[in-house]
């Protein structure tokens, strides 16, 4: 067994978790280590969001002093 066969991806077009024979990498995010793990991308990805949305070197939106 090789590494690659322990790696998850999150199908983006099915909303669900594939091993490596899934869809086509363009259409999917990981991979993931566990697939408990990729079932959680889509939240992981909402966080992500929302410190870069919140964090003041990013915020293009920001008022320079």
């Amino acid at each position: 067994m090789s590494d690659s066969d322990d790696e998850y991806w999150f199908c983006l077009t099915h909303h669900t978790v594939e091993g490596r024979d899934g869809c086509k990498n363009a259409d999917r995010l990981g991979p993931y280590a566990t697939a408990e793990e990729a079932s959680h991308a889509l939240e992981k990805v909402a966080e992500r969001n929302e410190e870069w949305d919140n964090d003041p070197k990013w915020n293009d939106d920001a008022v320079e002093d």
